[in-house]
């Protein structure tokens, strides 16, 4: 059905009058004619009578009125949901318990009036990357190996240095130091069991497990960060890391400790990723914000990964 006719029969059914209608919308009442004719060959009814006194709805016309003003309602619904400004911006976050959550949802605090659509993903870097490609989400956060391939229109910016700490219950050895560090975790069982064996975040803990001489249990099953958490805390041995921005909540029974490491400070660096023709404000102005809140590691003395060095140069 066109909707330019059904615009003109509600602008026509308003005025009363095809004249008044053609002068609404800006053109001639010939042309409203040819959409009122076009419209009612299509719904093979009579919407108007002509009377002295203009256009009179006839009773097909009077029952299809409701439905006409519900399709141009549904039309500028439906142009909303997509043109930039007015629909969602769609982040992908990856995990709602990391730093980039807790990111944007500073950024929302600060910018109430943008309208977010917060997301996970259960994708790699790869799989990210199709998605914004895609367009299926308008930005993701992941850490961008320097191997990494990036299409044409995908632009990757690191926005993000996230510090590791150590997390350990009350009994295990190191609980009561002030900071480690890395080779001290030399011996000592770091538990991270679900921890996927490909992707960016493995090439991250393989490369520091390897520089470091740290061993990353991954073995066992994954019953959720509540069971680690409560696993750690009873144990002697047991520990795990976790990101400075990273939230956890536990009960003060279990007396868990966040130990920050440094000498040097493992840093996990994790880049926007977005299509540089999507022109949706909003991501302009989330990309303003992140830049804004860009810093430097306070330690001067940190440890990235290898395959930092090329994604960081990139523009």
């Amino acid at each position: 059905m066109d909707l330019d006719a059904v615009h003109t029969f509600v602008a026509a059914a308003d005025a009363g009058q095809f004249q008044q209608a053609a002068a609404a919308l800006s053109i001639t009442q010939q042309a409203v004619s040819k959409r009122i004719a076009a419209l009612e060959k299509d719904l093979d009814v009579r919407l108007f009578t002509r009377t002295a006194r203009g256009a009179q709805l006839t009773i097909d016309g009077q029952a299809f009125l409701p439905h006409a003003r519900e399709l141009l309602r549904v039309a500028e619904r439906a142009d909303a949901s997509v043109r930039p400004g007015r629909r969602a911006l769609r982040v992908d976050v990856v995990n709602r318990r990391i730093v980039t959550a807790g990111l944007l949802q500073d950024f929302y605090r600060m910018h109430p009036e943008i309208e977010l659509d917060v997301v996970t993903l259960d994708a790699d870097v790869d799989g990210a990357i199709a998605a914004v490609e895609a367009g299926t989400i308008d930005a993701t956060f992941h850490g961008v190996p320097a191997q990494q391939h990036l299409p044409e229109r995908i632009k990757a910016v690191r926005v993000i240095d996230e510090t590791h700490q150590l997390l350990v219950g009350p009994r295990h050895p190191l609980a009561s130091a002030r900071a480690v560090r890395p080779g001290q975790l030399a011996g000592h069982r770091i538990w991270m069991p679900g921890l996927d064996a490909r992707g960016e975040v493995a090439a991250y803990y393989d490369e520091l497990a390897t520089t470091f001489g740290v061993t990353i249990d991954v073995v066992g099953p994954v019953f959720g960060n509540e069971a680690l958490l409560a696993e750690i805390a009873d144990s002697s041995d047991l520990a795990t890391l976790v990101g400075e921005g990273s939230r956890y909540l536990w009960p003060d029974s279990y007396d868990l400790r966040r130990i920050p490491i440094c000498d040097p400070t493992p840093v996990y660096p994790m880049s926007l990723i977005w299509r540089d023709d999507n022109p949706h404000p909003a991501l302009i102005e989330l990309r303003s914000y992140l830049d804004s809140r860009r810093t430097d590691s306070p330690d001067t003395n940190v440890w990235i990964p290898k395959w930092e060095q090329r994604a960081a140069s990139r523009p």
